[in-house]
């Protein structure tokens, strides 16, 4: 699998570590305006999201939104929605980023029963799409092509 890397790189990929939690999510460390955080790596959520209980710390300035989010046993919840974010996932930048802002109570207390750390957020779809995301399972890593 040392190919891949190779291959990647070469076509303007960049490398981020993940991390196998207990729940078997993957986690990777990203930068909200700024700020690091822990993130799990959810390929089936469409939005890249922030815990309610974490958006002040996040310097997010959100508003009401239509959208409704659902997962991980729940379902219906109310959202917010915070735009014009930075967000930097290792050497992968994008400004102006849509976060949906939610409840992640029901996430963090499941990875918790699990003997997992909680987490600030999810990655989503949204981002894993813009960047091109390639998850290589073998090797433990991300990688999220550069913009020119």
């Amino acid at each position: 699998m040392g190919d891949l890397k190779k291959v990647l790189k070469s076509k303007g990929y960049t490398k981020v570590p993940m991390v196998l939690n207990g729940t078997n999510h993957l986690e990777v460390s990203a930068k909200i305006n700024g700020i690091t955080g822990r993130f799990i790596l959810d390929t089936g959520a469409s939005n890249t999201c922030v815990g309610i209980d974490k958006a002040d710390y996040f310097k997010l300035v959100s508003k009401d939104s239509k959208i409704k989010a659902a997962g991980a046993g729940a379902t219906d919840m109310d959202t917010l929605v915070s735009t014009k974010n930075k967000i930097v996932v290792g050497g992968w930048k994008k400004k102006k980023q849509k976060i949906v802002v939610f409840d992640l109570v029901h996430v963090n207390e499941a990875l918790q029963a699990h003997k997992s750390l909680p987490v600030d957020g999810i990655i989503g779809a949204d981002i894993l799409i813009k960047s091109k995301a390639v998850i290589d399972y073998a090797s433990g890593n991300l990688f999220m092509k550069k913009k020119k």
